[in-house]
């Protein structure tokens, strides 16, 4: 089938050939007739299989019979996807002279009220800047919108953005299309097709794998410590085979892939790091930088794990295992992208054995091991232990971070909370979880004394509360068998 056969004007068609799309994908071919027909849409397929084009055809088709501004609303969990997103509209639409305009944090609040004060067809933003635009200017209404599309659906819905979407929500017209994307089907959006006013037509990729076929997906297995040394040593590898090959590496704090950063740059890596603590027009530098192939390592949270089509990544090492394995299914996705190959390896310590299995269970495939030579490791542990030292000195020189608690207590103050009081009911919190956890342990604790079994240590240690945590490697290899 051709982009033509779908309902498609030639123009369009024309632009899909020009970007060297020349069939449709899954997502595509199913949901862009039914789109055409004003019907709403839920789409779920594996990443990297063209869900944005997707939605913008049609939506752009839509305007260039009927073209008014605002046309359309895109709402997005990220900025750098926002960027991405309106990147695609911008060339998909260049025949008909499409204005897109990107509401996100991180950049001047004044020149976005005046870029939507002139009505552009198409925009495209973060839920938390969009409302505070409604909330603080009247230069611009969304009461005539035609099309509402929540990308990332399944983030945007199930983390903390209800405020925000409520206060959107409000001013947007009933009589509107509304079209759901998301690379993981959830709960949530399931219970959304269930009880929609406007029955939309679903559709997910049939699949019994959730990630590409043509990914590899490794783990390295490792004592928690040694965990950098690790790291460091299958880039060294990597970039040794594959010197022209482009890598992400997922790290879970904006301070610990600021330090992996500097780690790489003592030890003749050249890398970028992307996180939510630096300026936004920084972060578009680096990704910028990223993917003209200037830089080729980038080091990220998982603000880069959504959507971003970086065609050229080969390899993605997951410095820690995310809690949650939608979220490893959304980071490996960033590689193996529109058919291509790839490679994503997971460091793996005595304390990610559940999540692993989590994840196995998840995607419905086993990890394989992937080959490390330990002896080259222990030559590298002092050096890299000594830059990441380094790096944790000079950070907190910097007081990297301060901002950010800065601007936590500003807004307690403009709720009318007290700092203080809010941080001594966060401490006590924290105490009773951590007391539930440790019950929990010795509970756990019991149990296994009360079985007589050979492949646990034995109760001889001095601290009950890691007992169970302190396993050898081959124990843990065990143990995950």
């Amino acid at each position: 089938m051709d982009f033509e056969d779908l309902g498609l004007h030639d123009w369009l068609s024309n632009q899909c050939k020009t970007m060297g799309l020349k069939k449709p994908s899954g997502i595509q071919e199913n949901c862009i007739p039914h789109i055409l027909k004003g019907e709403d849409c839920i789409g779920c397929a594996k990443t990297g299989s063209g869900k944005t084009a997707a939605f913008a055809l049609p939506i752009l088709q839509k305007l260039s019979e009927d073209p008014f501004g605002i046309f359309a609303l895109v709402l997005t969990p990220t900025r750098e996807l926002a960027f991405q997103i309106s990147e695609q509209f911008n060339v998909l639409g260049k025949p008909i002279g499409v204005r897109v305009s990107v509401i996100t944090g991180g950049l001047d609040m004044m020149q976005q009220g005046l870029d939507l004060a002139v009505k552009p067809h198409i925009v495209i933003s973060t839920p938390g800047r969009l409302a505070d635009h409604l909330e603080s200017c009247d230069t611009f209404s969304l009461k005539k919108i035609k099309f509402l599309v929540l990308d990332e659906a399944d983030r945007l819905i199930e983390d903390d953005y209800g405020e925000q979407l409520e206060t959107i929500f409000k001013v947007l017209p009933r009589k509107r299309q509304t079209l759901l994307f998301s690379a993981t089907m959830t709960d949530t959006l399931q219970q959304l097709q269930e009880v929609a006013l406007n029955k939309p037509f679903f559709w997910q990729q049939p699949s019994e794998i959730a990630t590409v076929e043509q990914l590899k997906q490794y783990y390295v297995l490792m004592s928690a410590d040694v965990k950098d040394a690790y790291m460091m040593h299958v880039l060294d590898m990597y970039c040794e085979a594959h010197p022209k090959s482009s890598i992400m590496i997922f790290t879970s704090t904006c301070k610990y892939t600021q330090i992996l950063g500097m780690i790489c740059q003592e030890l003749g890596f050249d890398c970028v790091v992307l996180h939510s603590l630096i300026r936004q027009k920084e972060r578009l530098a680096a990704l910028a930088k990223f993917k003209s192939n200037q830089a080729k390592i980038l080091i990220a949270t998982d603000v880069a794990s959504r959507g971003l089509d970086i065609p050229m990544v080969d390899l993605i090492i997951n410095h820690n295992i995310p809690n949650k394995p939608k979220n490893y299914i959304h980071r490996v996705g960033r590689t193996a992208r529109a058919g291509r190959g790839g490679t994503a390896v997971s460091l793996v310590t005595q304390f990610d054995i559940k999540l692993v299995h989590a994840i196995e269970a998840e995607i419905n495939t086993k990890l394989d091991e992937y080959p490390t030579h330990e002896n080259e490791v222990m030559k590298i542990l002092t050096e890299v232990a000594v830059a990441r030292r380094e790096a944790e000195i000079r950070l907190d020189e910097r007081d990297f971070g301060q901002q950010k608690e800065i601007n936590k207590r500003k807004k307690l103050i403009q709720e009318g909370k007290d700092p203080e009081e809010e941080e001594r009911k966060r401490q006590k919190l924290m105490k009773q979880k951590f007391r539930k956890h440790r019950a929990k342990l010795r509970e756990k604790e019991e149990k296994l004394k009360q079985r007589n079994t050979d492949d646990l240590p034995e109760a001889s240690t001095s601290s009950s509360l890691y007992r169970e945590q302190r396993l050898s490697k081959t124990q843990v290899k065990n143990c995950r068998i």
